[in-house]
């Protein structure tokens, strides 16, 4: 897969791979209704939450293509910097809550292998909430040119389907992708010691866009 997208192809979006279990069902029952809708009320009346709903799952699966940006860590997730936290190992986290209006397509923070992708079950309390860290999730490690890099996809109360994309053992580029979450959920990236956040709390990020870390 190439390291940067090419000006051409920046401004396309496709859909993310995973969500077929849940588009597929709804844009077709839309299909349908609104080829009914001509011959009944009753088929009309269903057809306009449902088309809406398609459209909004069309929204939601979005993938559009990424401008790769340069930094040693950039941002897995589009969404809001939830919190930046000092771990007891030197390690610095940082957790990014995507609520169900960002893309929720994940991306490789630095080049490297895919060392590990365990599957914790666990709970499914609000991405935003504290006790969400016992959430089910799936634990990535990168070795990278920074050493172990771990990142945690975890899920929320509507995301309750991670869909990895990459098996451990797999080279990967900066900004590529690695994963779905469904819907609403969180991120968490651990930066190695010795490297600073360049993010703050309330920060909006853009994978494969944002950088993570200062120099």
């Amino acid at each position: 897969m190439p390291h940067r997208s090419s000006s051409s192809s920046r401004g396309r979006v496709r859909i993310a791979r995973g969500a077929s279990p849940w588009l597929l069902p709804t844009v077709a029952t839309a299909a349908v209704s609104l080829a009914g809708a001509r011959r009944s009320g009753k088929a009309r009346a269903v057809a306009v939450p449902v088309t809406a709903l398609a459209a909004g799952m069309l929204w939601f699966f979005r993938d559009p293509e990424r401008e790769v940006a340069q930094g040693r860590v950039i941002s897995p997730a589009d969404g809001v910097v939830q919190s930046v936290m000092p771990w007891k190992d030197g390690r610095t986290r940082v957790a990014i809550f995507m609520s169900p209006l960002n893309v929720h397509v994940n991306r490789a923070p630095l080049a490297g292998t895919v060392t590990s992708v365990e599957h914790v079950p666990g709970g499914f309390v609000p991405a935003f909430n504290k006790e969400s860290e016992h959430n089910e999730r799936v634990v990535w490690h990168f070795d990278t040119e920074l050493g172990d890099i771990e990142m945690v996809q975890i899920a929320g109360t509507v995301a309750r389907r991670i869909v990895p994309y990459l098996p451990e053992g797999t080279k990967v580029e900066q900004g590529e992708r690695i994963g779905l979450i469904r819907f609403g959920s969180r991120v968490d990236v651990y930066l190695p010691e010795g490297v600073e956040a360049a993010v703050e709390v309330g920060q909006k990020t853009t994978a494969g866009v944002t950088r993570l870390d200062r120099d």
